[in-house]
């Protein structure tokens, strides 16, 4: 699987993404074989051919198959045939109950937060992805199987990699302002560290229903 020194590993959601090149790995050789690793790559090339960012889009599974497929899908971006080990750059907007950590400042808990956690060797990333985030506190608690999984995989193979969490404050709920401005802060974040450009009105803003919303007919049914 050939990718760029930089590497945007994210998540495939229900509210989807532009066209990319699609991606499907066999799960065979751990016992399954109704599934596969499967997701999208896109590529941003100069006019050299050279290329110069990937994003990759995996489709989240869960455990146990979600082990088998991120190991697959490793194992391909950093085979022997890459030419380089790329750095991964790994975003994620988080809710209180997903990444669970103490706040040094009282009341911090009320607003949004962007947290960077570096892993394996030093990356060729520019220090100012470092100046415009926070450190991770300690302890931390991440209660997001997907990314947990991912993170525990960079740490045993030793992958230069940078975790981007945007973490939303306590009292805001999926579908608030603040989940589009840590959405914004984390693309405009990647976009300098990378050299690509990102743009806020482009965004397709199509937030998943709240509790309250899902709940809100059941309500209605009792006056």
């Amino acid at each position: 699987m050939k990718v760029a020194p930089k590497l945007i590993f994210v998540f495939k959601d229900s509210d989807g993404l532009a066209s990319e090149e699609p991606f499907e790995l066999p799960l065979e050789r751990y016992g399954i074989g109704d599934c596969s690793a499967r997701g999208n790559l896109a590529h941003f090339i100069d006019g050299n051919g050279v290329y110069k960012v990937s994003v990759l889009i995996m489709q989240t599974h869960t455990p146990p198959t979600l082990a088998c497929a991120l190991n697959e899908v490793l194992a391909q971006v950093i085979s022997d045939e890459a030419e380089t080990v790329p750095t991964l750059l790994v975003p994620f907007v988080a809710s209180p109950s997903e990444i669970k950590c103490e706040t040094r400042t009282p009341g911090k808990s009320s607003k949004t937060s962007i947290y960077c956690m570096p892993v394996g060797p030093e990356t060729s990333v520019p220090g100012a992805i470092f100046a415009k985030t926070e450190k991770t506190p300690s302890p931390l608690q991440i209660q997001h199987e997907p990314l947990a999984c991912l993170l525990h995989f960079a740490r045993v193979l030793k992958l230069p990699a940078i975790f981007l969490f945007g973490r939303k404050g306590v009292s805001s709920e999926r579908g608030s302002g603040d989940e589009l401005e840590v959405l914004v802060e984390i693309g405009e974040l990647l976009a300098n560290t990378t050299g690509l450009f990102f743009s806020k009105d482009k965004i397709s803003w199509n937030p998943g229903k709240t509790i309250r919303d899902v709940e809100e007919p059941w309500r209605a049914l009792y006056g």
